[in-house]
């Protein structure tokens, strides 16, 4: 049965403001949201303003989200990895930024994309680097937790692998501050097969083992279009893809994953709400899953 501390929701719209997010979310019944906190595919980005900051708190306390169920994500532009001066500095500056903006609407975590080597230098070395900025930004930070997000492994992706984000963890200094946040859809193209039960526990006890659950502080929910193992990063909507049913079910049901956000990022925005709906009724059922309704 479900803990009340199941979060689950979606990545939701910011078009108006920061604040709209909120009652996007609310509109779902989500309990839990995603949201970027500017253009996502800009450098630059107004200041958050005193009123739009108040604005974003007051719909949270409104709504009754804390921070522990949002789970914002950078610029997809940050390489923290980058292979060279001028990319690696561009990018380190942009991640505190968005890390700053997170502290001034209250948030806790922030969720990125490791990094990419460009095929410019060598895998040990883009890890190293992407752990000396998430150094430099938790030093010129205060309250906000930097969240890697498993990758597909798409191009020269890193962190596709749980042996890579342990050691991008295992380099940065401040462990307090760092999380990962694992992807499904990532997850199974970049190998890891999450079909049956028993490869979603092997999957898993892997995670521990190399990373650690302590460090699992969010996830996000899709189905597949790519194959296990394809390495390609295609999204789709629950139980339509390659992934299926049985994985969802047995998150809902394994309570390592209460208290953290669960975010969809599924391809149709006009199903989240059904989506949301069928994962909470998962989380309530003893039964093993079948293919929802609105599939």
């Amino acid at each position: 049965m479900m803990s009340e501390n199941k979060f689950i929701g979606a990545h939701v719209s910011i078009a108006g403001g920061v604040n709209h997010a909120v009652k996007r979310a609310y509109d779902l019944k989500a309990t839990a949201f995603a949201l970027f906190t500017k253009n996502p595919r800009q450098w630059q980005a107004a200041a958050l303003t005193i009123e739009t900051i108040d604005n974003f708190r007051a719909a949270c306390d409104q709504y009754g989200y804390s921070s522990r169920q949002i789970l914002p994500h950078d610029s997809y532009l940050i390489n923290l990895g980058h292979p060279t001066r001028a990319g690696i500095e561009k990018s380190r500056k942009a991640f505190i930024e968005e890390m700053h903006r997170c502290e001034q609407l209250g948030l806790s975590l922030l969720n990125f994309h490791p990094g990419s080597h460009l095929q410019l230098i060598k895998e040990e070395k883009c890890l190293s680097r992407i752990a000396d900025s998430i150094n430099i930004a938790l030093e010129q930070t205060q309250s906000v937790t930097a969240i890697i997000e498993n990758t597909a492994g798409q191009g020269s992706n890193l962190g596709f692998r749980f042996e890579q984000l342990a050691a991008i963890i295992d380099r940065v200094h401040d462990k307090t501050r760092i999380g990962v946040c694992i992807d499904t859809c990532h997850a199974f193209a970049s190998g890891y097969d999450l079909r049956i039960e028993s490869t979603c526990a092997d999957t898993f006890k892997a995670f521990a083992d190399i990373v650690g659950f302590q460090y699992l502080r969010g996830m996000h929910l899709n189905d597949a279009k790519s194959d296990c193992g394809s390495r390609v990063d295609r999204h789709h909507s629950l139980a339509e893809g390659k992934i299926g049913t049985t994985l969802f079910s047995w998150l809902m049901a394994d309570e390592r994953f209460n208290g953290i956000p669960m975010i969809l990022e599924t391809i149709n925005p006009n199903i989240w709400s059904k989506e949301i709906v069928w994962l909470k009724t998962l989380a309530f059922s003893t039964k093993t899953a079948s293919k929802p309704s609105f599939c």
